[in-house]
């Protein structure tokens, strides 16, 4: 299988090595590695060349970040147009939902406008150089994020650990954009539903390692192998055996990042 959204540069170096040493173990043959910032994208692009054929590598901004200036920015586009024939995609990119709720709690409010700004000169960029795009956009920032879709007439669109209304999967679904599932499909009632909603087709399982998970997973160290247990939780949900789940995350991550 594949994970298609790691944050790899995020782990030690030695959980780095440990990692892609058990992958042969695990039956995990590529990591769809995203990127942060300009230090993070150079950070996966290092990855990739040290384990070529292995780490796929993304090039982006996580929204939920501080804005960065515009400096920063131009660096960072410059930087991706000259790598553009390195990078799977464009990502992490989005819109900063959960960060704008934290400040909302802390009495403070964000520039959603300055954010969205930063969506579309990346959305710009993927449409010009015919990259898929990596999305965090959640809940009500997903509607946006479709429109933004649209009007840069992105077609291949990954909605990482999506969360959202009805109305928006439907939305997402009828467009051709597609989803991927943590290891939280296998104890969130709410992610579940939406396993059991969305295209067979059109999804994908991932870890957004390191981020930690709970449920059978707590305490532990988040793994590419833990997709493993995703495609398992799938398969039950989507009542086919665990051997046909994982060859079709595995088509369905192949086919949308062209690997």
């Amino acid at each position: 299988m594949i994970d298609a959204h790691i944050h790899l540069d995020q782990y030690s170096d030695a959980d780095i090595k440990r990692i892609v040493k058990n992958m042969q173990f695990s039956g995990i043959e590529g990591l769809v590695c995203v990127s942060t910032n300009l230090a993070s994208s150079m950070a996966n692009l290092a990855l990739a060349e040290r384990y070529p054929g292995i780490i796929h590598p993304a090039f982006g901004y996580h929204p939920e970040s501080p804005l960065p200036d515009e400096e920063e920015v131009s660096r960072l586009l410059s930087w991706m147009e000259r790598k553009a024939c390195r990078m799977i995609a464009v990502g992490e990119i989005g819109l900063p939902y959960y960060l704008r709720r934290q400040m909302a709690k802390d009495g403070r409010s964000l520039d959603l406008d300055a954010y969205v700004q930063l969506l579309k000169r990346f959305l710009s960029f993927a449409g010009q150089h015919g990259k898929p795009v990596v999305l965090h956009a959640v809940y009500e920032d997903a509607d946006l994020a479709c429109d933004l879709l649209e009007r840069y007439r992105i077609r291949k669109a990954h909605f990482h650990w999506f969360k959202g209304a009805k109305h928006t999967v439907r939305k997402m679904a009828d467009r051709g954009y597609y989803i991927s599932f943590t290891p939280d499909l296998l104890y969130e009632p709410e992610i579940m539903e939406l396993a059991r909603s969305y295209p067979p087709d059109q999804v994908m399982a991932e870890t957004d390692g390191p981020w930690p998970f709970e449920g059978p997973f707590a305490g532990q160290l988040t793994q590419p192998a833990m997709v493993q247990k995703v495609a398992e939780a799938w398969a039950d949900i989507q009542g086919i055996a665990p051997e046909e789940a994982r060859c079709r995350l595995r088509e369905n991550t192949k086919r949308f990042y062209g690997i």
